[in-house]
């Protein structure tokens, strides 16, 4: 297939497909007539790396997963060098976690703190739902 069909097929643009090209993510075939041509694995590589890219990963972190597909492997995860980015990945998501977990509780004792200093205060009045 062509560019623009692969394109469509993987839900993106051909720039991205381009740029992939040009990070060594995905490799064009030449026709004669000099036009790129990708085939169905070039399409499971593109869908490899969009899923991986919805999770959070960047796209250098997709590289070992893309590599793992290429060696023939079915499933892009199945390589050493994917499961070192996989605990990494989740490492970092386990410290965010905690630092969002920590905002949140400070943010909630600001609100308790900000609540209880006016009891009994006037009740805010609601502009969107006209005469309140």
């Amino acid at each position: 297939m062509r560019i623009g069909e692969l394109a469509a097929r993987a839900g993106t643009t051909t720039r991205t497909l381009r740029y992939y090209e040009s990070r060594g993510l995905l490799s064009a075939r030449r026709a004669g007539n000099g036009y790129r041509t990708y085939d169905e694995d070039d399409l499971r590589l593109l869908r490899q790396i969009r899923t991986l890219q919805d999770f959070g990963f960047d796209l250098e972190e997709t590289r070992p997963f893309v590599e793992c597909l290429r060696a023939g492997h079915p499933e892009g995860d199945s390589c050493p060098a994917s499961l070192v980015v996989y605990r990494h990945k989740l490492a970092e998501l386990d410290a965010l976690i905690e630092q969002l977990t920590s905002v949140r509780a400070q943010v909630g004792a600001q609100l308790a703190r900000a609540e209880a200093a006016v009891p009994g205060g006037p009740e805010p009045k609601c502009e969107l739902g006209g005469n309140v």
